[in-house]
């Protein structure tokens, strides 16, 4: 989980060890989050700032609250896709097992015919 606390912007980006602590800049904005792995939350910071930029380049309002929910709208219609993406290729995978166990059995049961009529033989 990511506690935030704004903070006045002539602060700079950086990672206190102690707490876990990062100050991150998102859209002119420094933001303080703690989380447990600075580095990732730099990097999520990063790229909501993008988003907020890229949003704000294609758009002409100047209300970072809103361009803030467009962003978010934005990031959320990337996961939803991404989902969808992931439960696709998870049916797949899980569909090639099933055919791959099925005909492993198939040639399982033709190798013990195979070795009984060796046998017996």
């Amino acid at each position: 989980m990511i506690d935030r606390e704004q903070v006045g912007a002539e602060q700079t980006a950086s990672i206190s060890a102690s707490d876990g602590a990062v100050s991150v800049d998102i859209y002119d904005q420094v933001y303080t989050l703690r989380g447990t792995d600075p580095e990732h939350i730099v990097r999520l910071a990063a790229t909501v700032d993008e988003k907020m930029r890229a949003v704000a380049a294609h758009g002409s309002t100047v209300d970072s609250l809103r361009v803030a929910v467009l962003a978010a709208l934005n990031i959320a219609d990337e996961l939803t896709r991404l989902r969808a993406r992931y439960e696709t290729l998870a049916r797949g995978i899980g569909q090639s097992e099933t055919t791959m166990r099925s005909r492993a059995g198939t040639l399982a049961g033709m190798l013990d015919e195979v070795l009984e009529d060796r046998r017996v033989s």
